[in-house]
Parts: C-alpha cells; sequence; structure tokens
C-alpha cells in the first residue's frame, strides 16, 4: 500500500489528535472529524496539529488535508476510518455514518473496548446501512497520549504490538495489509472475542479511579496515576480482577492475555507480579491521575468494557464477583444505573446466543 491511502480520524480528542498529526507526520491524506465546530476550530485554522514526542518519537507539525464536522465530507475520501472516541459514543458515530459509507471502506475502532466491534455492526444494521464495509477494532489505543492546547498534542509512548481482529475474522488479514504502511505495529487479535476479552482498561482504569477516590478528590489528580496510585495492596485487587476476566475468556474457548503478558507485549514490561511490571514500565512516568472522578476511566470503562465482561460471565456461568463490587462502587459514586446505560448482551446482539453460536458468529460472520 502506497501513502496515498486516505485516512479520516473522528475524533480530536487526545488520541485522535495524536493519531491525525502521527499520520500526517509519515505523509498520509488525513481528514480529521469532531462533531463540535468549536472543538476544532483552532486546527482548522492552522490547517493541523503540532505534535511533540518522547526522546526519539514522531513530532512537527502535521498538515491536514480537511478538518470537518460533516459525517459526509469526512467519509467522502476515505478508505480507512479510524475511530478514535470515547466508545460511549460509538454508536452515534455508527448512525451518523450509515448513509456516507461506501463498499471497500475499512472502520477500525481505537479501541473497540469490549464488544465494540459488535455493537457498531448492529446498530449499522439496524440503521439499514447497505454498504459492504469491514470493521475491525484494536485490542487498546496505539498511543499513550494527551491534548496540550487547541491545535497541540504529545505522546508519551507508542506501544510495541497492539492486537487487532475484523468481524468477520476471515476479514483481519486484508485490514492489517491496508494498515501496515502506517502502523507496522498492529498484530493478527484472532478475533474480536480476543481483543474485546483482552481489553486491559477494564482492568486498570475503573478500580484504580475508585480505589484512588479521596486522593483524586483531594489533590485534583496532582500524582502520578500508575506510579503513586498503584500499591501493592491496589496491585492485588487489580490482579484479582484480571483473574475473573481471564476466567470469563475461557468460559468462551479463549486462552486471554494476563495484565503481566499484556504489559510484556504491549510495553517489554516485566515483573514478578502487576505491581512491579507497572512500576517497571516507563512509558507511565509523568501520566498524572484524572483530575475527578467524572472522567472516562468510570463513565466509559464501567458501561463499555466491565459491563459486557461481567453480562458475559454472567451469562455462561463464571462469578465475577470482584467485577460487580466495582460496578457497584461506581453506580453509588455517580448515582446512575450503569447496566442500563453499558453494553448488555442485547445491545450487541448475542444475548441469544450459545458460546458455539457467538463463535462461529465472530470467526466466519454467521451463526
Amino acid at each position: 500500500m502506497s501513502k496515498e491511502t486516505h485516512y479520516t480520524v473522528i475524533g480530536a480528542g487526545n488520541g485522535g489528535k495524536a493519531m491525525a498529526a502521527h499520520l500526517a507526520l509519515m505523509g498520509f491524506p488525513v481528514t480529521l472529524y469532531n462533531r463540535t465546530p468549536e472543538h476544532v476550530a483552532a486546527i482548522k485554522a492552522r490547517g493541523g496539529i503540532e505534535l511533540e514526542s518522547y526522546n526519539g518519537g514522531p513530532h512537527g507539525f502535521g498538515p491536514l488535508i480537511l478538518v470537518t464536522s460533516d459525517m459526509g465530507e469526512a467519509l467522502e475520501q476515505a478508505e480507512v476510518i479510524m475511530v478514535v472516541v470515547p466508545s460511549t459514543a460509538h454508536a452515534d458515530i455508527a448512525r451518523s455514518a450509515t448513509l456516507h459509507l461506501r463498499d471497500g471502506q475499512i472502520v477500525v475502532l481505537n479501541p473497540g473496548r469490549t464488544g465494540g466491534v459488535l455493537e457498531f455492526v448492529k446498530v449499522l444494521n439496524d440503521s439499514g446501512c447497505q454498504a459492504d464495509v469491514t470493521v475491525a477494532e484494536a485490542e487498546t489505543l496505539v498511543y499513550a497520549s494527551r491534548s496540550e492546547g487547541p491545535a497541540q498534542a504529545r505522546i508519551f509512548r507508542i506501544k510495541d504490538a497492539v492486537p487487532l481482529a475484523a468481524l468477520p475474522a476471515t476479514r483481519t488479514g486484508r485490514v492489517l495489509e491496508m494498515l501496515a504502511p502506517a502502523f507496522p505495529l498492529f498484530i493478527d487479535g484472532m478475533s474480536i472475542l480476543h481483543t474485546s476479552l483482552n481489553n486491559m482498561g477494564a482492568i486498570f482504569h475503573p478500580a484504580l479511579t475508585l480505589l484512588n477516590a479521596g486522593r483524586i478528590e483531594s489533590t485534583g489528580g496532582e500524582f502520578q496515576f500508575y506510579i503513586d496510585g498503584v500499591t501493592p495492596s491496589v496491585a492485588c485487587i487489580l490482579e484479582a480482577l484480571d483473574r475473573e476476566r481471564v476466567t470469563v475468556a475461557a468460559a468462551l474457548g479463549i486462552r486471554a492475555r494476563t495484565g503481566l503478558e499484556w504489559l510484556k507485549m504491549a510495553y517489554d514490561a516485566t515483573g514478578a507480579n502487576l505491581h512491579e511490571a507497572i512500576h517497571n514500565q516507563a512509558g507511565y512516568r509523568g501520566i498524572k491521575a484524572p483530575p475527578t472522578l467524572n472522567h472516562r476511566y468510570i463513565t466509559e470503562d464501567v458501561p463499555m468494557s466491565l459491563i459486557p465482561i461481567a453480562a458475559l460471565g454472567q451469562r455462561y456461568g463464571v462469578r465475577v464477583r470482584g467485577m460487580d463490587s466495582i460496578i457497584r462502587q461506581a453506580c453509588i459514586i455517580h448515582q446512575t444505573d450503569y447496566w442500563r446505560r453499558g453494553r448488555t448482551l442485547d445491545k450487541l446482539g448475542i444475548e441469544q446466543l450459545s458460546v458455539g453460536e457467538v463463535t462461529r458468529y465472530v470467526m466466519e460472520g454467521e451463526w
């Protein structure tokens, strides 16, 4: 594939700005879409994004060919559509894109969290999408990044390897081939069940935020989230949640990576336990905690990550008491019903399927 592959990046938050600028610096034609014009006004005025990075990382001014809040305009030239928005917005993006998608386009959720592709495809089908598009999801966002101004972004680290899978899995190879010139770090994630159930954000984000709730509220997040926030006791709870996730995956016939294995794969960070491995991950240094509990680490990762994993556990006979406790705490603190708002199995279209039927669907596209 040549660098004439046209990318459209959906979303101008931390990750979207970093990805758009990085792609532009690599020489790809890039369109940036954000539904709120005011959020991209400075980028549109400058014609691109200024990217800072770690030593040896990508940096400089990334010129964009188009910055728009019109979905039809954003998708008109796109060959690859990188959706880099909170997963709570995936359904809305699917509805907005339905009438503008065309045969052969690739949509990649960065990341899908848990069940992202299943939800996205169900919304497209329910909305009457006729285009033959391939929808895939990354297991996690390729960047550890932050927005540093209206037209500025910073990358702290680019992951060494990120699994990716399409629905059905037989289309994953084509997606990887298309992305390889820009992102050779994407590797075959086997299936969207693998990428969804290897979602480490479900384990790291909500629990770590809630277990540091007092510190976040008293300091406004003025501490290093992973370095100061992951104490030995907190790490023990993360390990318990991780065991539940791995057990849910096993009930679906999947050998999920443990948290330790994921840190090794993504960052080449090792340790005798999660506490050691997290503290040995240099890319986590300098990342501040959320300034408030009203943050996507709860508002997104509980309904879009923990809820579907717990729902799969309940459906297929796995006890997930640790996950239930974190979900309950989040519901109490935010005084909301995350089960009602979350990705329950009916919203993924698989509530009546057996394990075998789910497996056939993700591998072959039918059950």
